[in-house]
């Protein structure tokens, strides 16, 4: 569990990084100006972070399934090396299924006026800028908007058997202390489709403004999230947070 958090670290990490800058110069510039190279590199690294963590996400669900469901045989079948081939595939498959129709995309003849009411370069704005036929770029991410649903059914599947398994337990104890390993994946999956469902599957009816900020959320929200998300299981960060905060309330008082 914790490889695969350092594989969610990693992503979380280099979303910020591709967008956060841009975002800056944009805010204090009250606009700004980004060639035609680096917005296809900085659409890239930010769909293939993306598809990454939807991977990476499927893949965390079936550890919890296994560590639930089938736990005599865990260590068995999520092996050091097994943790390592799955992540690996991750990272290649995002990369690779990004750098496909990134490729397609840049090479659309785009004319004026060459300008993103957005934050950054999106798939959306990219396509209403093109001159030339969309119809081979909007077949790629038809497909990959069904292999994201299917990531998202399996997820959906995982929690349902293990749902299933921790309903079956005799002790409130063993199943509240059984939910709570996988309640901190569970929240990221949330807040993760929730975000990036109603930006893309669902866009009618919205304003540019509300459309920002949803986009907002799982760029910048969402990364700085998981985080302390998954820190706030750890009892040594708990124990420490909890010291800041007592420390915190004495000085005030003695202040007073």
């Amino acid at each position: 569990m914790y490889f695969f958090i350092l594989q969610l670290s990693i992503c979380d990490i280099m979303l910020p990084t591709d967008i956060v800058p841009n975002i800056l110069h944009v805010l204090l510039n009250n606009g700004g100006t980004i060639s035609f190279i680096a917005c296809m590199i900085q659409f890239f690294f930010f769909s293939a972070a993306e598809v990454f963590e939807s991977l990476l996400l499927t893949v965390m669900s079936y550890d919890r399934y296994l560590a639930i469901c089938n736990p005599l045989r865990y260590t068995s079948i999520m092996t050091s090396a097994h943790c390592i081939v799955l992540a690996v595939a991750c990272w290649i498959l995002g990369f690779s299924i990004t750098l496909i129709y990134s490729i397609t995309i840049s090479m659309l003849t785009f004319c004026g006026p060459n300008i993103i009411d957005h934050f950054y370069c999106d798939l959306v704005h990219l396509l209403e800028m093109s001159c030339s036929s969309t119809h081979i770029i909007e077949l790629e991410v038809n497909v990959v908007c069904f292999l994201v649903l299917f990531f998202s059914v399996t997820i959906v599947i995982s929690y349902i058997k293990i749902i299933a398994t921790i309903l079956r337990l005799q002790s409130s104890v063993s199943r509240q202390k059984t939910f709570s390993t996988c309640s901190s994946h569970l929240i990221v999956v949330s807040i993760f489709y929730m975000t990036l469902l109603s930006v893309y599957l669902f866009p009618g009816g919205r304003t540019m403004n509300l459309s920002k900020f949803l986009s907002l959320l799982y760029t910048v929200f969402t990364p700085l999230i998981n985080p302390i998300i998954y820190s706030l299981r750890n009892k040594e960060i708990k124990k420490s947070l909890q010291e800041i905060i007592n420390k915190c309330a004495f000085c005030k008082t003695g202040e007073l």
